[in-house]
């Protein structure tokens, strides 16, 4: 059975997720916690896997939380459960070692995935968040019009020669752009690039 914690400021709300975590079969709920000061003590008496940590607390937050817990306890998969749903939260969490994002108002079968998912060692976002990251990755590349030129004839299965013809260029200069379009992507090499711009549709 996976060991969970919950801090959370809403007593309610933290009885009700420790009730469909002690009936998911797969979990159970070994205390909790709705400051965080209750949150190191909690954390001092009991053995967790997986701490469930809302963001606003009424004497701190999550955000700074995360980053400290996780030096104190290297091995606890932190699950964010909040209804925050800014990007800047979620990317820095995330950085600070989170293990998982989901909002307050996932279904409860998603909640359940999310405490199994990072128990294994996995990253797990809820489907509102994972589709907000991915929108930020796509609109966060932005190809010139040459380099969109690049990489549709790149997918196409063109060779260097092939693409320096048709775009007039020097088969040197297509190269050096090949380079810096991969470098651009952060992809690894030619095959990584080409599932990259069918994956985030860049071309």
């Amino acid at each position: 059975m996976i060991r969970v914690a919950i801090v959370d400021d809403h007593k309610v709300v933290a009885e009700g997720f420790e009730r469909l975590i002690n009936d998911s079969e797969i979990a159970r709920v070994i205390g909790m916690a709705h400051s965080a000061a209750g949150c190191w003590d909690l954390l001092a008496r009991r053995d967790a896997d997986v701490l469930l940590l809302d963001v606003s607390l009424p004497d701190g937050n999550g955000i700074d939380l995360c980053p400290q817990i996780k030096s104190k306890y290297p091995d606890l998969k932190i699950l964010m459960l909040t209804s925050y749903s800014e990007l800047t939260i979620i990317l820095r969490v995330l950085e600070d070692g989170a293990s998982g994002y989901i909002l307050k108002n996932a279904m409860a079968e998603e909640i359940i995935e999310g405490v199994r998912v990072v128990a294994s060692g996995e990253r797990f976002l809820c489907e509102e968040v994972d589709m907000l990251l991915k929108k930020q990755e796509t609109q966060a590349v932005r190809l010139s019009r040459r380099e969109q030129e690049l990489l549709r004839l790149i997918v196409a299965g063109l060779t260097n020669s092939e693409i320096a013809d048709s775009m007039c260029l020097g088969y040197e200069t297509i190269k050096t752009y090949r380079k810096n379009l991969i470098l651009k992507l952060n992809a690894h090499n030619t095959a990584q690039l080409v599932k990259m711009a069918i994956e985030k549709k860049l071309v």
